[in-house]
């Protein structure tokens, strides 16, 4: 063993050890800290690139399901009122045979058609109500905000040589056409005469007749609305699940185990405080050379 006083080989050998172990307790303390094992590209390249990519399709999922809560929001909504003006209708029919007997005087058939306007009327009222965020699915002549267009899941993008193309996958829910006296083909009341009446007893047996078409055709939206609202429904519940999915596969790539986290940095710390010791013991050695000149 040579002594020399330039030169201290136990010293450096103890710096070194400890720089690591300071070097490792960082890194330890910075998982704790952030609770990621992988929390930049420098600890893990292709881990940290694949958690990128998953949490840009979190972020999709989540404007999915905020267009498709308000799809459902429209789609309920129209609903209601198509399930309102349902029971409307069957209280018009029930108004219209009762006037179409013969036998009731006209003072009651007054009574009975000034209840069957009230109610022919408020047909009207509902479906010009049921509105949501600016979109109504009863009104047939509505255009672009009659009809609800929402995000299903995020699609695909196709890559191209100068740009990529995105294509999302929509549901869609068309307008059912509920205006009183609507014109247009398919329309539920597209032989509802709006003005009609049930002062005569020929008018409430006219009345009855049409009213019962109106309710066959009523049945059918009301089936198209309940579907389109439970796939809906279904989908929003796919897409939460989903998106639970894809974020427990990020953790699953970056996340820490804090137990073990802890673990080690006791561990750590133990080593660091050693390393202190080992690295004064060996500054020290050089002393031992002015007791050869003494």
């Amino acid at each position: 063993m040579s002594f020399s006083v330039n030169t201290n080989i136990g010293a450096a050998a103890a710096l070194q050890a400890l720089n690591s172990t300071s070097k490792a307790l960082n890194i330890t303390q910075s998982r704790i800290n952030s609770g990621l094992n992988v929390g930049s590209t420098k600890d893990d390249s292709a881990a940290y690139t694949i958690a990128q990519s998953l949490r840009s399709d979190v972020g999709g999922l989540k404007a999915v399901s905020s267009s498709l809560s308000r799809a459902k929001s429209v789609t309920d909504v129209a609903v209601a009122g198509a399930e309102q003006i349902s029971d409307i209708l069957g209280q018009l029919k029930s108004k219209a045979q009762q006037a179409s007997d013969a036998g009731i005087d006209d003072n009651s058939r007054a009574a009975l058609n000034k209840d069957f306007v009230a109610l022919r009327d408020q047909i009207t009222t509902i479906v010009n109500s049921s509105t949501f965020n600016g979109t109504n699915l009863l009104k047939g002549n509505s255009g672009e905000t009659g009809r609800v267009s929402a995000l299903q899941s995020l699609g695909g993008v196709v890559a191209g040589s100068g740009s990529s193309t995105y294509t999302p996958d929509t549901l869609n829910v068309a307008n059912v056409d509920l205006d009183l006296g609507s014109t247009n083909s398919g329309a539920v009341f597209e032989n509802f005469d709006a003005t009609a009446e049930i002062d005569t007893a020929a008018n409430a047996q006219a009345a009855v007749g049409f009213i019962t078409d109106s309710q066959a055709l009523l049945a059918t939206k009301l089936s198209d609305l309940g579907a389109a609202s439970r796939q809906i429904d279904a989908q929003s519940t796919f897409t939460s699940k989903l998106s639970d999915v894809v974020e427990a596969g990020i953790g699953n790539l970056v996340d820490a185990d804090l137990a073990k986290e802890s673990a080690r940095l006791q561990a750590l710390q133990v080593k660091q405080q050693l390393g202190v010791q080992a690295l004064s013991i060996a500054n020290q050695a050089p002393q031992t050379i002015t007791s050869l000149f003494r």
